[in-house]
């Protein structure tokens, strides 16, 4: 490349070259030569395409025997899977100075996930924020080792995070005095379950029935009211609803589209007996704004007959996407709101199959 007449190009007019090419193409360029890969990660190129939109990807977590074997991923990365292009992507972490990152969320263009330090001797772990297209990285406050062994992490549009138990809840924000965690009480019922942040609320379904028959509800708590000593969650339902939680077997939320729609995914009831079969996987869609409930989906029965061979099924995604992974199954099954559904083939490393993920909307933008 010393001698391409491309070097004699003076940087602006390569810029301006490089940024008509879509956000895919960008990131193949990288890759083709050390000076693309520095042109296309400076910061005046990166400050030209940052209203780029992103590229809405699916990120894997490690599996799980990942988590304990360092000599087994001696070079971290993450697996993703671009729907539009049918394809695997793998982006290195090797960046970040931790040992075993587990990618546990995203928003934004940024992946947040928990790290152990290198030079740690004991067991507590960072909550890191970082975009790996740009190699950087940030460390949130540190937090105690109990919140990344119970605690679920969630992202909204603007980068507020939370950590959330049945007892408590972390709260975080750049604009936090003294960049510190905020700390509430849950007040929940029960465990919560599949917890969703948007829309300036957090969403999760609790088990208020009793031990040998379960009975799901919807909560929500405003973010506001985290300024108050004890969160106020409110149980949302309404009688238009009807039997809406008794049909749905262990019932998951998902983001929906935009801000304002929520998605409830779950085994559809064949009976109303204590332990039923499930007929079908089905998709239901909560619109926020004026709370009625529609279907959105429902799994073709030759899909889901090699779910209903499986003991265990894992739902994740959001937005227009959600993936189904299965013990056993060696590929996921996707559900696109505008195309339908068809399956994934490529998914390697998983021993049984069974893997978990969550959005990864791709952005070359850098961190503040």
């Amino acid at each position: 490349m010393e001698s391409s007449p491309i070097n004699r190009l003076p940087p602006d007019s390569l810029h301006q070259i490089f940024s008509s090419l879509p956000l895919r193409q960008i990131i193949i360029c990288r890759s083709v030569c050390k000076f693309f890969n520095h042109l296309l990660t400076s910061q005046p190129f990166t400050e030209i395409i940052s209203t780029r939109p992103p590229l809405n990807l699916l990120a894997l977590r490690p599996p799980h025997h990942h988590r304990h074997r360092h000599a087994a991923n001696p070079q971290p990365c993450i697996n993703v899977y671009d729907p539009d292009e049918n394809r695997w992507l793998r982006f290195n972490l090797d960046f970040l100075p931790f040992r075993s990152p587990q990618p546990v969320a995203s928003s934004n263009g940024l992946i947040y996930l928990w790290g152990d330090s290198v030079n740690s001797v004991d067991s507590s772990k960072s909550l890191v924020a970082c975009n790996p297209l740009t190699r950087q990285f940030k460390v949130l406050p540190q937090l105690g080792s109990a919140w990344s062994r119970h605690g679920t992490v969630l992202v909204d549009s603007v980068n507020r995070v939370m950590v959330l138990t049945e007892l408590a809840a972390l709260y975080y924000s750049g604009a936090v005095v003294a960049n510190q965690w905020l700390k509430f009480s849950s007040n929940l019922p029960s465990k919560p379950r599949s917890p969703v942040l948007m829309s300036t609320s957090v969403f999760a379904l609790c088990d208020v029935g009793s031990p040998w028959r379960s009975q799901w509800k919807l909560f929500s708590c405003r973010l506001t009211s985290l300024a108050v000593t004890h969160t106020n969650w409110t149980c949302l339902e309404k009688h238009e609803w009807g039997d809406i939680f008794d049909i749905i077997k262990r019932p998951r939320l998902l983001r929906g589209e935009g801000e304002s729609k929520l998605l409830m995914i779950g085994g559809l009831k064949s009976t109303f007996s204590l332990n039923p079969a499930c007929s079908t996987i089905l998709i239901l869609r909560l619109c926020l704004e004026s709370l009625e409930w529609e279907e959105a989906g429902r799994m073709p029965l030759e899909m889901y007959r090699g779910f209903q061979e499986s003991s265990k099924f894992k739902v994740f995604g959001g937005g227009d996407r959600v993936y189904f992974s299965a013990k056993r199954m060696g590929k996921l099954a996707m559900w696109d709101c505008w195309e339908g559904w068809r399956w994934v083939d490529g998914v390697s490393g998983y021993g049984d199959g069974l893997c978990r993920g969550f959005v990864f909307e791709a952005k070359l933008t850098l961190m503040q």
